[in-house]
């Protein structure tokens, strides 16, 4: 059974920074990729950034580019998300993602690819 679990979220104020972590058990396939989605009240769920194991490339959402950098390890089945300046309109339920077999190209921005999900992790920016 394929376990994500998420940790770090908070409460922060603008401008400030905040790491999620992620954690996958059970993840035992050769073939896989992990992203992070986020969700704030009343809107849909976002695409905030993956990792493409095999190179190393980032991918980010528009809106975190050039303030989240994402990172991980494939072996170990963990990937980050360092946040840095905040702003109100980051906050949001966080939530990790893993995908199996193809994730990658035009499907790796689609929440509909990925597998399996964690419970979330709430972030929340005051200004």
């Amino acid at each position: 059974q394929v376990q994500l679990v998420e940790s770090g979220g908070g409460l922060v104020q603008a401008g400030e920074s905040l790491r999620l972590s992620c954690a996958a058990s059970g993840l035992t396939f050769r073939r896989f990729a992990m992203a992070w989605f986020r969700q704030a009240p009343g809107k849909e769920r976002e695409f905030v950034a993956a990792i493409d194991w095999n190179s190393g490339t980032p991918y980010y959402g528009d809106s975190v580019a050039g303030r989240f950098s994402i990172s991980g390890d494939s072996a170990k089945r963990t990937i980050d998300l360092q946040m840095n300046n905040l702003q109100r309109e980051d906050t949001a339920n966080y939530y990790c993602a893993a995908c199996v077999g193809e994730c990658g190209g035009t499907f790796r921005r689609r929440g509909a690819t990925y597998d399996f999900w964690g419970q979330g992790a709430s972030v929340t920016v005051s200004s």
